[in-house]
């Protein structure tokens, strides 16, 4: 069998788009609890509670159950639940209608949908680094009912 021989990759992971790397998705499940920090370099979906921080490369998903009490540093977050802690989403964050946010958030577009509420400092940020004001891009902001 492949799986025993020592030349094989049948399990390897570095070859497999779903195993390992940025395309990994980890998930706390409802009714899970975690002290602690979480890093992945991939997409992490919160159902459940987590009292640390949080870094992804990717993406982080709170559910509408899902509770955050640390910063969110990502690429992308969608955010249902409640999050207490600053948000540093480098691309984008949406706020859902059942969101409750209390803290900072940092991100180059945001969407907000009509009852998500947030309690805190929003800065749009610019992509580009020391541009002059006259340059600057108009930054995306967006409201949905």
């Amino acid at each position: 069998m492949a799986i025993f021989n020592k030349d094989a990759r049948a399990l390897d992971d570095t070859r497999s788009p779903t195993l390992g790397g940025s395309s990994s998705l980890s998930i706390i499940a409802a009714g899970t609890s975690i002290d602690g920090d979480i890093e992945t370099e991939g997409v992490i979906r919160v159902e459940g509670r987590v009292e640390g921080s949080i870094h992804a490369g990717r993406q982080v998903l709170i559910g509408r159950q899902g509770e955050v009490r640390g910063d969110i540093t990502t690429r992308e977050a969608v955010v249902g639940g409640k999050v207490e802690g600053t948000i540093n989403a480098s691309e984008r964050l949406e706020v859902q209608s059942t969101s409750v946010i209390t803290g900072d958030i940092n991100t180059r577009a945001i969407a907000v949908v009509e009852g998500g509420r947030i309690n805190g400092t929003v800065r749009i940020t610019d992509a580009k680094e020391h541009v002059e004001p006259e340059e600057a891009e108009t930054p995306s902001l967006a409201f949905g009912r």
